[in-house]
């Protein structure tokens, strides 16, 4: 529930302060690297998406090479990533547009490296809700939905974490996500090796898990 969250803040925190994209929700980013396509959209969004995109996935590579690596590894090496995109926003240092870019990329790149932490999803949930809400229709809740409750609330706390520093304090609005993910650090248990080696979740929000 602490990454969903920190999935949410990071997420909020990009969109509001970056430039109107996401660093996780990879399917946000192509319906807007569609729409800017026709010319809609801020200026510059299509190199946004991309830059987002091409993060995101060198996230996720480099998070299934290091699949062997116990988890805690992983988790810090995202609090590190957020730490300096943190650092670089709360202390004016991010003022071009370049150098917005590659706050952008940091923020996704951390993203990517979450998306393979963990079986459970916890920074995409279209596949989760579309599970929830057809085993809700069937009348066939499994054990576990009250995490998964739990998850899609996480997310939405998280980003309101974000926008509401934004609003009232913008120089910590990218520190939401770095307590967050330092806290499911915190609460890992051990040293194990990551467990997204095996076949995906049939809820993990993508074609080949659904099969």
């Amino acid at each position: 529930m602490l990454l969903s969250a920190a999935s949410g803040a990071a997420d909020a925190f990009a969109f509001l302060c970056v430039g109107q994209v996401f660093a996780g929700v990879m399917t946000g980013n192509l319906v807007l690297l569609g729409a800017s396509a026709t010319g809609a959209g801020e200026d510059g969004v299509a190199l946004r998406v991309v830059t987002a995109l091409a993060a995101y996935a060198c996230g996720v590579a480099c998070g299934t090479l290091m699949a062997g690596f116990p988890q805690r590894a992983l988790l810090l090496g995202e609090v590190v990533l957020l730490g300096v995109a943190a650092a670089l926003w709360g202390f004016g240092l991010v003022a071009s547009y370049g150098e917005r870019l590659g706050l952008l990329a940091l923020v996704a790149l951390a993203m990517g490296v979450q998306g393979r932490v963990r079986e459970t999803p916890t920074n995409y949930f279209t596949g989760t809700l579309t599970s929830l809400a057809g085993r809700a229709a069937a009348r066939e809740p499994a054990p576990g939905d009250v995490w998964v409750l739990g998850r899609l609330g996480a997310v939405v706390a998280g980003a309101a974490l974000a926008a509401s520093a934004e609003r009232w304090w913008s120089p910590g609005a990218a520190l939401g996500a770095v307590v967050l993910v330092a806290g499911a650090t915190v609460l890992e248990p051990g040293w194990r090796k990551g467990s997204d080696t095996g076949k995906p979740r049939p809820d993990r929000g993508n074609p080949a898990g659904a099969a």
